[in-house]
């Protein structure tokens, strides 16, 4: 699954030294409580979406992930809201069009995720034209660079009829509404979508569940979270020969109070190991934060050294202790640690409001080992359905349900204080503008309502401003027709009506957007779709000619050949992602499928060309990044605790798609020899690439490194090169990043991986054709 915001500023592609999720942080500050927030106005309706304001107006509005269009409306000008400015003219502030997008993709084995994005009040093509003019004839499709013709041609309400969008391609310019600028975005899920993924048999997610079980399914993605009762003692070290290189010493201790729990979230960035942790101190499920900031652990570079650590700690099958390190359990199919005292995983995990960590075995079985996948109840996600909607007899919210469901003591009313509706308003917005604990709360909230672009709910969700003591109602009067007036600016708002398939006053799952995709930007599961994409769509070769020199030959992959290729390996690659932290980040699976891609000739083998006819045979290359010489193979053997000479099981990483995978996982996190320090691939790719530019020849003799300068120019192709990748590709051919001799295939290599940066990354990478194109192009 690869999402992103409706919004991609450039201040959110430097990866920090603490910021998990740049991106996801830059936007959040454009979100304004413009008429209200999620999921409340200050009026006290359903409101579930949210208010967007970037910090230029020219920031465009992007799809959040592929997806089909179900329907659009693009609007030449703006309409008036019924007011009127000094001169008695209509004040035109309010901006109608939208596109309405379902996204089909995947977040594990047989986990298929269906929901909606919404992006309302786009900007009209006049104020467009001066904001943003289009040059040249508009392209037929969406891009991340160019809208596309049906989006500038002016329409009302139309169906999608088989449109496609792709991640990042503009779908418009945010505008205003009741003359607020500001981008209106929605996430939601049908009734039937919701219980397929969050209730599908033998894969229920413990959505909010504050007494969580031990998971029955394999389901992990993102970060760690553990569950330990008061009954686990904290020891400042784990006995053993090995205690001291590998467990700096910290405190014992233990809960406060028998009934007592600790949630503990564990995540890698940059290397490093953090963790953050809540205190259930009796045992009712209410979490309190230990923690505000996140506790660095005092092992300098874990995850870099994760490898090193699991031969040292795991030596019958360091593989599985791999496993353990990473998720606290084996995963695998079949694996080889079975005792207790075989997979004893000690880690550091804090225990008090001071960050005082101690060491815990969360291998046992009193520990509780979830993962985001579960959406642990800790990190503040709530249902609201009918039985906890913080509303009243009347539909609108209460101010005391919503403090307490915040779980926040309401401020006691003056006993003479009127139910006057004005004032009630007041005292909601106040609590929710002026309280950022009650915010935040909120955008854990998970939703069951109706849709405000429904009319159908109209008189339910409007009815009370025309009561006597309603807005409208008061001022029957001096403007008897306000209310029929506001219905019909409404109505020209909505569209849910013509959209068969979500109309007819149907109830949705409406989820905060930001945290929504914020949570699920952890999965990195690829679909099918997604996988086939990071294969480029024009291929660049290397190989000599009949004079033994080097040549760059360009050829074309069709679609479908893409496709098949992904689906035989999506299930071993994505198991690969996930265990060997591949997957933290679109960046770094970037640098990973760059050379996996390229060594499998894209996707079609796993053994190595004629590989039986070469000198170093029968030790030549297998699996998904070819293992070479008898020395690697003889590793990985070792690594997943094999006792056959490597004779025996080599074949295997040509012919078993799992083993083919899995090893080029191993040698991705094992491969770099020292060079000056101990080398992990990753630490390239956490490094933000530096994309250059350079000019390359079809026919090519003379290439020098590494100043990237090609010496015989003959038929051009425009082309990129990163120094990041160019290390990472070194350290998996040679072993060294900082080799310098002429390489074979880092042309081919850098070719895939840009393609799969326009693809996975938040970089906005163009869809050259040197690159690579979209399904339907």
């Amino acid at each position: 699954m690869i999402i992103s915001p409706p919004f991609l500023p450039q201040s959110g592609l430097t990866l920090s030294d603490t910021d998990t999720d740049p991106m996801m942080t830059a936007v959040r500050k454009y979100e304004r409580g413009y008429h209200g927030c999620f999921p409340v106005t200050f009026d006290r309706r359903w409101h579930c979406g949210i208010h967007l304001v970037p910090d230029t107006q020219d920031e465009p509005v992007r799809a959040i992930a592929d997806g089909e269009v179900v329907a659009y409306r693009v609007a030449q000008d703006p309409i008036d809201d019924g007011h009127k400015d000094e001169s008695g003219h209509e004040v035109l502030n309010t901006n109608t069009g939208f596109v309405l997008l379902r996204h089909v993709t995947d977040t594990g084995e047989g986990r298929t995720l269906t929901y909606y994005s919404l992006y309302m009040n786009l900007l009209d093509l006049t104020a467009q034209g001066q904001l943003a003019p289009q040059s040249g004839t508009p392209p037929q499709h969406t891009s991340p660079t160019a809208l596309a013709a049906w989006l500038l041609a002016t329409s009302d309400v139309t169906p999608g009829n088989g449109k496609r969008v792709y991640r990042k391609d503009i779908l418009g310019y945010w505008g205003q509404s009741q003359g607020l600028r500001h981008l209106h975005f929605e996430v939601f899920m049908t009734e039937d979508d919701f219980a397929a993924w969050f209730q599908q048999a033998g894969h229920e997610v413990q959505l909010a569940e504050k007494s969580p079980v031990q998971p029955t399914s394999n389901d992990w993605w993102g970060h760690a979270y553990f569950v330990i009762p008061a009954t686990v003692v904290f020891v400042s070290r784990p006995d053993g020969p090995s205690a001291q290189a590998w467990f700096p010493e910290l405190n014992a201790g233990r809960l406060p109070d028998e009934k007592s729990r600790l949630y503990v979230e564990a995540y890698f960035h940059k290397g490093q190991r953090f963790t953050r942790a809540w205190l259930d101190e009796n045992g009712d499920g209410e979490c309190v934060l230990l923690t505000p900031e996140p506790v660095k652990d005092r092992y300098r570079d874990y995850e870099y050294k994760l490898y090193e650590r699991a031969m040292a700690l795991y030596p019958k099958c360091p593989s599985d202790g791999y496993e353990l390190l990473r998720f606290g359990r084996i995963l695998c199919d079949s694996p080889t640690l079975l005792t207790a005292a075989e997979k004893a995983t000690w880690v550091a995990v804090p225990f008090d409001t001071n960050g005082t960590q101690g060491y815990v075995d969360i291998s046992q079985l009193a520990v509780i080992k979830l993962s985001d996948a579960d959406f642990p109840a800790c990190t503040g996600w709530q249902k609201i359905d009918a039985e906890s909607a913080p509303t009243g007899a009347d539909g609108l919210f209460s101010y005391n349900k919503l403090c307490r469901l915040n779980g926040d003591t309401p401020e006691s009313p003056s006993a003479s204080a009127p139910a006057d509706p004005s004032v009630l308003n007041q005292q909601l917005a106040d609590y929710v503008q002026g309280d950022d604990g009650a915010w935040k709360s909120m955008t854990g909230f998970v939703c069951h309502t109706k849709s405000e672009w429904d009319p159908v709910n109209n008189e339910e969700r409007y009815g009370d401003l025309d009561r006597p003591d309603g807005y409208f109602g008061q001022r029957k009067e001096t403007d008897p027709d306000g209310y029929a007036k506001y219905l019909g600016f409404v109505k020209k708002l909505q569209f849910l009506d013509q959209v068969a398939s979500l109309s007819g006053g149907k109830k949705f799952w409406f989820f905060h957007p930001l945290t929504f995709i914020g949570h699920f930007r952890k999965c990195g599961w690829l679909s099918v779709l997604e996988l086939s994409q990071t294969i480029p769509r024009r291929l660049i070769e290397q190989t000599k000619d009949h004079a033994n020199q080097i040549v760059y030959p360009t050829s074309e992959m069709r679609w479908s050949v893409a496709l098949s290729r992904s689906r035989q390996f999506i299930r071993p690659l994505n198991l690969t992602f996930r265990k060997y932290c591949l997957s933290l980040n679109g960046v770094r699976l970037s640098y990973f499928l760059g050379n996996a891609i390229q060594e499998t000739a894209y996707l079609s083998r796993t053994t190595e060309a004629g590989g039986g006819q070469a000198s170093y045979a029968p030790w030549f290359g297998r699996g998904v990044i070819q293992l070479t010489f008898e020395e690697n193979y003889k590793r990985y053997g070792q690594f997943k605790g094999w006792n056959d000479a490597p004779s025996n099981y080599r074949d295997s990483l040509g012919t078993n798609l799992m083993t083919a995978s899995d090893s080029a996982g191993f040698y991705w996190i094992s491969c770099a020899k020292p060079v000056g320090h101990t080398h992990n691939i990753n630490v390239e790719a956490d490094v933000r690439p530096e994309l250059g530019q350079m000019v390359l020849s079809n026919i090519c003799s003379s290439y020098s490194y590494p100043h990237h300068v090609c010496q015989v120019g003959l038929s051009v192709i425009e082309f990129r090169f990163c120094h990041e990748f160019e290390r990472a590709g070194r350290a998996v051919n040679t072993g060294n990043p900082n080799s310098s001799h002429p390489m074979n295939g880092l042309i081919p290599r850098t070719n895939v991986f840009l393609t799969a940066m326009a693809v996975l990354s938040d970089e906005i990478v163009s869809y050259q054709p040197a690159y690579g194109q979209k399904p339907d192009q």
